[in-house]
């Protein structure tokens, strides 16, 4: 059987497209700006590699997305499509809101966010060197606890799974669920602050900036940060 809807409907051509399981969160991954395979790939972590490539060889053909060498962009194609997203993730903040499940809790997927929201201000030009210590993790997990590490110099920034041997500036302390629904502005980081949920600790100048260099105000709530929030 032909793959397709067979209609000339220019809704049901870009549903053949668009509309294959995972071809959404991949377009997001490089509306982010991930360009590497293993970049889109650490960004739908439940996705196998084997069908990401398929994937990917798809939206090649549909003209969306052009690999060069060791990496992948949109084409203009491609770029037409991100207020198309931007809208999608915009209806599901009002109309899909639900309580995240344990199935939900994905500490990884968080830090890979974090880690690519992190703006660091131009005038502090030294490593930094952040801290994430979670629990509350998924059961499924078999852990109590885990630990990530960022170091930020110079515009770039790198996830640590083990620590890096640096001194650290700033902890965060957080119940996983608490702090992926500040990040969502499901709540406010005061809020979780208080609550005991979430921790800031370490250089107090640092301790008072980073609200402001990582996505603690709900900046994420709309399309997990492909675009700005509106105000």
């Amino acid at each position: 059987m032909a793959k397709g809807y067979g209609q000339f409907c220019p809704i049901a051509m870009a549903a053949e497209v668009l509309c294959e399981r995972w071809v959404p969160l991949v377009l997001r991954e490089l509306m982010y700006g991930s360009r590497r395979f293993n970049d889109i790939a650490r960004g739908v972590p439940l996705m196998s590699r084997g069908l990401l490539v398929q994937r990917l060889r798809e939206l090649e053909r549909s003209g969306i997305v052009k690999r060069e060498q060791a990496s992948y962009r949109l084409t203009a194609a491609g770029e037409a499509l991100r207020p198309l997203v931007e809208q999608m993730g915009l209806w599901a903040q009002r109309w899909c809101a639900r309580t995240l499940s344990e199935h939900d809790l994905d500490d990884s997927l968080l830090v890979w966010s974090l880690h690519r929201s992190l703006k660091v201000p131009p005038h502090v030009t030294r490593r930094v060197v952040l801290r994430f210590d979670f629990h509350g993790l998924p059961r499924s997990l078999r852990l109590a606890r885990r630990s990530w590490w960022l170091l930020a110099q110079g515009g770039e920034v790198e996830i640590c799974i083990k620590d890096p041997g640096y001194e650290v500036d700033v902890i965060l302390t957080a119940d996983l669920r608490s702090l992926m629904e500040v990040v969502l502005a499901r709540r406010s980081l005061r809020s979780a602050q208080r609550s005991g949920q979430v921790k800031l600790q370490g250089d107090s100048a640092l301790v008072r900036e980073l609200p402001g260099w990582l996505p603690l105000n709900g900046e994420l709530a709309h399309t997990m940060g492909i675009v700005a929030a509106s105000p």
